[in-house]
């Protein structure tokens, strides 16, 4: 939610493109740590018991940002415990709304629906909170004690969800002598080299749109409301093509790296031309190969993943994931003081690299 506003914080506190990505991309810092160790715990302590109080917490740190309004530091200091706290409440969360796919008979839905769910909130919060800065007063207040109050209503409703991990672990340890591995025999060169790339992708794309495009096109105004639209599209776009995963199969997370570089290529026309209407079908595509990366690669995670360790994979898949959320910073250092075509070239030649890899393997379907 805090995306739009890093205009904001650019112009008031004078900020330099690399350290304005720097912003977005502390955020990851903060999520590696807790993706890595809240999948294994939610495996073995339960879903709700680190969904409810991380969810809280949160919300509180959303009321962080208010006081990091005039410091830098407590700027970072804020994303980065909002990423501790976040990456706890996506994996968690993601294997809990897949247990209950699961005891619904409805395993291969899961994916879709934790696209829509993810994308559908990332897709919202920046919309809303440019929405809120450009017309309300209290740009830098307002956004955040909106969000901490929806928090609090989410972490209400979610009292009442049926509880599934608790025992399941344990209960193999008992009787196999111990815990499933995470992967099946010889699944490490897939991860290796398909669902981890892919897993990259889901968020690689839409914070390159998010956080670094707005820094390197000029927008129209103050640039804020035009940041948060181009966001919105961006993710809104990966939540509404999720629901396709089921006719594409094999072949979503293949669709989703040849939509990352298009998506790309036509970003890579918007630097070189400083057109931001540009920007807007380069968002759809690279929002549509963010949604199709994370619903055909938590599709994989669940085929793969034994039920008693479907947290510890879900947590290694997002940690692959929000590396992607370096790929703003990457962009804009290395382009420096000039308009970034050829590093938004190279996103594209990558992911069209990914896309070739990725084609055998959805023939012989085992993606």
């Amino acid at each position: 939610m805090s995306t739009p506003l890093l205009l904001l914080y650019r112009d008031r506190l004078d900020l330099s493109a690399p350290a304005t990505a720097l912003v977005f991309g502390v955020y990851a810092a903060g999520l590696a740590p807790s993706l890595l160790a809240s999948g294994p715990l939610s495996d073995r302590l339960g879903r709700r018991r680190l969904v409810l109080p991380a969810a809280a917490a949160a919300g509180l740190a959303s009321l962080v940002f208010v006081l990091a309004a005039d410091s830098y530091a407590l700027l970072l200091l804020a994303r980065l415990l909002q990423g501790l706290v976040s990456g706890v409440v996506f994996t968690a969360g993601s294997a809990w709304l897949t247990d209950l796919c699961a005891l619904d008979g409805e395993q291969d839905a899961a994916g879709r629906r934790a696209t829509v769910c993810l994308a559908g909130g990332f897709a919202a919060g920046p919309f809303v909170s440019a929405v809120v800065a450009v017309l309300l007063p209290g740009p830098l207040l307002l956004p955040y004690l909106l969000h901490a109050a929806l928090v609090g209503v989410a972490v209400v409703a979610l009292r009442d969800v049926r509880e599934t991990a608790p025992g399941r672990a344990a209960a193999a340890e008992g009787t196999e002598g111990a815990p499933p591995s995470v992967l099946p025999p010889g699944s490490g060169l897939l991860l290796i080299t398909a669902l981890a790339p892919v897993a990259v992708c889901v968020y690689a794309f839409p914070a390159t749109v998010a956080a670094a495009l707005p820094l390197l096109v000029p927008l129209p105004g103050d640039g804020v409301l035009a940041a948060g639209v181009v966001a919105g599209l961006t993710l809104g776009t990966g939540a509404v093509v999720a629901p396709w995963q089921r006719r594409l199969g094999s072949w979503t997370a293949v669709a989703a790296a040849g939509c990352g570089a298009a998506g790309f290529a036509l970003a890579a026309v918007a630097t070189a031309t400083g057109s931001w209407v540009w920007l807007l079908p380069a968002s759809a595509l690279l929002g549509a190969g963010s949604g199709w990366s994370l619903a055909g690669g938590l599709s994989v995670v669940v085929r793969l993943a034994p039920a008693a360790r479907r947290g510890a994979l879900t947590g290694v898949f997002y940690t692959c994931a929000y590396l992607g959320f370096a790929a703003p910073f990457v962009v804009t250092r290395a382009a420096g003081a000039g308009t970034g075509t050829a590093q938004v070239l190279v996103a594209a030649a990558l992911a069209a690299l990914l896309a070739a890899r990725l084609v055998p393997l959805a023939r012989s379907g085992r993606l």
